[in-house]
């Protein structure tokens, strides 16, 4: 049996969460390259101390806000792939996911796109990416079987591409180049899904 989580557990946790909320916050507004460990300590209301007893350095720390984020990201495409719906269906929630994390957290979506991407260590991280593409390279496969897609298209390039029209919209968000309110975005989910979708269909 797995043992209940003991009080000391579950404040670590909350600890830990605490200080990787502020660093999403510090790395959105200072930039990950400009700020000090110093400054997610007094952004999370701890001892500079502290910070090192649960990461040993600002680098764990980003890596660890990818790691967590993308888990939770796999987890819902794995929910997404699981259920009856049709592939197009399946793809349109994909988007979805990826496209309203913006409006649910744009400092989380900041600090993916400007640092993340731009880190010496992405070759690490690329096999969380890679179970991305291959999610929607799956369901994409699965649209093709079932003749609700082309089969004369590749289905690893497709998911690059509507991955890729994807990330190019919340870039465009971060640096301030598209229109970014709720209504702009049900459109760029709606638009990014249709326009993908059509180019596949028999």
């Amino acid at each position: 049996m797995v043992p209940a989580l003991t009080d000391r557990s579950i404040a670590q946790e909350e600890k830990r969460r605490l200080i990787l909320d502020a660093a999403v916050r510090v790395f959105a507004r200072k930039g990950y390259h400009t700020c000090r460990v110093g400054d997610i300590a007094e952004e999370a209301g701890v001892a500079h101390g502290l910070l090192y007893h649960y990461f040993t350095s600002k680098e764990e720390v980003l890596e660890t806000i990818f790691r967590d984020t993308w888990t939770e990201v796999l987890d819902a495409f794995t929910a997404v792939e699981a259920s009856d719906e049709p592939p197009r269906e399946q793809l349109r929630h994909v988007a979805a996911i990826l496209l309203r994390a913006w409006r649910r957290d744009p400092d989380l979506v900041r600090v993916l796109v400007r640092e993340v991407a731009r880190s010496p260590q992405v070759q690490s991280k690329v096999d969380e990416l890679g179970q991305a593409f291959k999610a929607i390279e799956r369901i994409v496969a699965h649209g093709q079987k079932e003749g609700a897609f082309r089969s004369d298209f590749d289905p690893q390039l497709l998911s690059w591409i509507f991955y890729g029209a994807i990330e190019e919209i919340l870039t465009g968000w971060v640096l301030g180049q598209l229109p970014d309110g709720d209504e702009e975005a049900a459109v760029a989910e709606r638009t990014v899904v249709e326009v993908v979708c059509e180019g596949m269909v028999v």
